[in-house]
Parts: C-alpha cells; sequence; structure tokens
C-alpha cells in the first residue's frame, strides 16, 4: 500500500508546495492541505507504518527529516529545525521518537 492509495495526489501535491521553502513546514498545515486530518485511525495507523521506514514502531529524528520525501521522491529534506519542531511537537512521552498513538494524537489535533 501506498500513500497515494489513503490520501489524494492532488492533496499531497497541494501540501508539498506549500513547504518547498526551507524553514517554510508546518506539521499541522501539511496534515490538513494533505487531507490527512480528516482521515480515520485505522488510516491514520496505515500512513504511520508507511512513515516508519524501517518499521521499528516509531518515527525517529533520522525518519522525520526525509518525511516529505516519503510523499514524492524530489521533495526536499526537512531542514534541522523543522525536524526538531517536529520531533518536539509530537512527542509527549519525550523518548526522542513519534510512536503511532502520538503521531495520530498530533494529525487529528
Amino acid at each position: 500500500m501506498s500513500l497515494t492509495d489513503i490520501l489524494n495526489p492532488s492533496d499531497i501535491a497541494a501540501a508539498l508546495r506549500d513547504c518547498q521553502a526551507p524553514d517554510s513546514f508546518s506539521p499541522k498545515k501539511f496534515f490538513q492541505t494533505s487531507g490527512m486530518s480528516k482521515k480515520s485511525t485505522s488510516q491514520l495507523k496505515e500512513i504511520f507504518r508507511i512513515l516508519d521506514n524501517d518499521q521499528s514502531g516509531f518515527i525517529e529524528e533520522d525518519e522525520l527529516k526525509y518525511f516529505l520525501q516519503r510523499f514524492e521522491c524530489g521533495a526536499r529534506v526537512l531542514t534541522t529545525s523543522e525536524t526538531k519542531t517536529f520531533l518536539a511537537a509530537a512527542d509527549h512521552d519525550g523518548d526522542g521518537k513519534i510512536g503511532a498513538e502520538e503521531f495520530q494524537e498530533m494529525v487529528q489535533s
């Protein structure tokens, strides 16, 4: 399964266009524009599984850096600042990584 099986490709493209410039990425805006914030819990679990590149059950800082590239190969890498801000916003238990529940909570808030 791919992200385009769950999300509309034109919504993904619009979300990526909105954050092309370095330090312009806003997770909340990306989730809304891409349509993620309207998806069911089971769909978000599947999106998380796809984004969890190493299938560890967590999205770590290294995976977050390449977050946009999971949606489109040619997308830019998140800046260090964007990556750290994204991680801090989602990592509620302070373990330095984002679990599936933390991801769902962030997307749906």
